[in-house]
């Protein structure tokens, strides 16, 4: 690996958890909002998900495809990716701040032990093969992708009493 390739790896790794670190920030702002927790199990439609299981799912995911990122592949066997999709009613906003928090731990120990050398190595998810930095982008834009979700649900239930996350409309 050239001086250069070291140095891009290395900004890439250090973006990475920069913008990571914003986007779940993000996602706690809004959940932050919810002025009644059973907003947090609240679903638009019967095949849409809840923040609650939004959470479940990102934090289940991130501990799945995060231990172990370089040796083992990122669906591990322990894993039940559909119960994360159905939290129990009874699972409380501590409860899925833990699972949230726990998932983000796994996530954020695994980059920063990575090299901009292991960027290029071949990691499994599922059986598929990707380099690393292949995986990482298809994680992070997994997470944005759900966490836009959890915003959106946020927005949609406190309307009301909403305060924007960004520049608000008409405040350009």
């Amino acid at each position: 690996m050239t001086d250069t390739q070291s140095s891009l790896g290395t900004r890439f790794l250090e973006i990475l958890a920069q913008e990571l670190n914003r986007i779940k920030v993000r996602a706690e702002r809004a959940i932050a909002q919810l002025t009644d927790d059973r907003q947090l199990h609240m679903r638009l439609d019967p095949e849409s998900n809840s923040i609650a299981a939004l959470v479940m799912h990102l934090s289940g995911n991130m501990r799945s495809r995060w231990t172990d990122f370089l040796t083992t592949d990122g669906e591990k066997p322990s894993r039940n990716r559909d119960a994360e999709f159905e939290p129990p009613e009874s699972t409380t906003r501590a409860d899925l701040k833990a699972a949230w928090e726990g998932g983000w731990a796994c996530l954020f120990g695994a980059l920063d032990a990575l090299t901009p050398a292991d960027l290029t190595a071949t990691v499994r998810i599922r059986g598929e093969d990707f380099t690393a930095m292949e995986a990482i982008l298809r994680q992070f834009d997994h997470y944005a992708s759900h966490i836009g979700q959890i915003v959106f649900l946020a927005k949609h239930l406190e309307w009301e009493r909403w305060q924007s996350l960004s520049v608000p409309r008409r405040r350009s």
